[in-house]
């Protein structure tokens, strides 16, 4: 019955999604949960934009990728939450064609757009630590643009194939996504073709996305570790390693979750497990990224102190400005 219900709530070529949350007071109680999250993403994420943009002390090549880190973080949650959100409030859970091909490149394109930028993070701190002296040369501003430029089209050109085949599959059966927003996997199910080849192409995407960029990082660390123990400054260390280990936490957290969707076989897939490690790095990490980042990072706090005191003092100047003309 409820299944016909959705059924009616569609055309042919819309999908339903059976969304992340169930039509109760604790659906709704996760719901407000989930957009405090959103709001806390896009408000974090957008500051740490602006205090890079703002304050010339970050306009270094670390920060820049870190922007651009932020940037996707801010696209990729906004790509899924209000939709969510409102298929749970209007009770319509359905999505069209179009919108779920849209959703489906546009969370592909900021999935690989981010797992290189976490590879070029861990290049710029190991050019950073262990060549600090080739730093400007290695890690130029021209450098880290072609590095952010590189990743934003391997992430497209990623997200164009993998869309463009997963929409072509014919969809014989049931259109239900077990899912709260369209993903490859979970199109993937539903398609009425034997996909096995397909799912090779996915595993050999995965592997260039997913398996070598934390093989790159690990290595890159490695090196990091080493050079970092041979420092005879034990201030130069605690600093080496309190930037380092910023980076290290956001890369396990996403990985974590990404690997163990991407690189499993279709028939190996469960959606209660797919949901909740879909969570983790497309509402949770996004949240987490710039706290990480901003609180242990001194660069960051005294840009954040920076701003903050001149539009303060702008404040006062201003209030300042509207007394004396009153009085005047």
């Amino acid at each position: 019955m409820m299944i016909t219900e959705k059924k009616n709530q569609t055309s042919g070529r819309d999908f339903i999604l059976s969304g992340l949350l169930d039509s109760n007071h604790y659906g709704l109680l996760f719901l407000t949960l989930i957009l405090i999250i959103f709001m806390m993403t896009i408000m974090g994420n957008t500051v740490l934009i602006l205090l890079i943009h703002l304050d010339i002390r970050l306009h270094t090549p670390m920060y820049v990728l870190l922007k651009h880190l932020s940037f996707t973080d801010v696209l990729n949650t906004s790509n899924i939450v209000p939709k969510m959100a409102s298929n749970y409030i209007s009770g319509r859970k359905s999505i069209t064609f179009a919108g779920c091909g849209f959703q489906v490149f546009l969370h592909s394109t900021f999935l690989g757009t981010e797992c290189l930028i976490l590879t070029a993070m861990s290049y710029d701190r190991y050019v950073a630590i262990c060549h600090p002296l080739r730093y400007p040369i290695l890690m130029s501003h021209g450098i880290s643009v072609i590095l952010a430029a590189g990743c934003w089209l391997g992430g497209t050109i990623n997200a164009t194939i993998h869309t463009a085949y997963v929409l072509l599959l014919p969809f014989c059966g049931t259109r239900i996504i077990d899912h709260f927003f369209c993903e490859v996997p979970a199109l993937v199910k539903l398609s009425c073709v034997n996909t096995s080849q397909y799912e090779g192409g996915v595993t050999v995407s995965a592997v260039f996305f997913l398996l070598i960029p934390p093989i790159i990082i690990l290595a890159s660390y490695g090196q990091i570790l080493r050079a970092v123990l041979l420092m005879k400054s034990r201030e130069a260390q605690k600093k080496a390693f309190s930037t380092c280990s910023s980076h290290l936490v956001v890369v396990v957290m996403y990985y974590g979750s990404a690997l163990f969707i991407y690189m499993r076989p279709k028939s190996s897939h469960t959606p209660g497990q797919d949901k909740v490690l879909a969570v983790s790095y497309t509402i949770i990490a996004p949240m987490l990224n710039p706290i990480i980042y901003s609180l242990r990072n001194k660069d960051v706090i005294s840009a954040l102190k920076k701003v903050l005191g001149q539009a303060i003092s702008h404040r006062k100047k201003y209030f300042l400005k509207i007394r004396l003309s009153a009085h005047g």
